[in-house]
């Protein structure tokens, strides 16, 4: 059984920094697409970044020049740094992962990690 378990959020000033973490597991084969989404309180889940296996990085249009999304190291591993967080920043952040096993391929979403911006 594949899980997707996100990691870091937590409490944060307004124009601090945090770093998101993404592990998978429960599959011997590698991810081979890594995206971020996140859910603002009463809103539905939008999408900030994505880091396809090309390595063209894309980010949604409030995430672009603060939030940078990258791999680890490790195959199933990935990384969203947050600068210049504000208020709106604030939500549940999610981890999606696209895995392919041969010509099939599987889409897991994390629970969630919640990122709190004060002021």
């Amino acid at each position: 059984q594949v899980q997707v378990v996100e990691s870091g959020g937590g409490l944060v000033q307004a124009g601090g920094s945090l770093r998101l973490s993404c592990v998978v597991s429960g599959t011997g084969f590698p991810v081979n697409e890594f995206a971020w989404y996140r859910q603002i309180q009463g809103k539905r889940r939008e999408y900030v970044a994505r880091i396809p296996n090309s390595g063209a990085t894309q980010y949604s249009p409030s995430a672009k020049g603060r939030f940078t999304i990258s791999r680890g190291s490790a195959q199933n591993r990935m990384y969203l740094q947050m600068n210049s967080l504000n208020l709106e920043d604030t939500a549940e952040y999610f981890c999606n992962a696209v895995i392919w096993t041969g010509s099939r391929a599987g889409n897991y979403w994390g629970k969630g990690t919640l990122v709190t911006v004060t002021s």
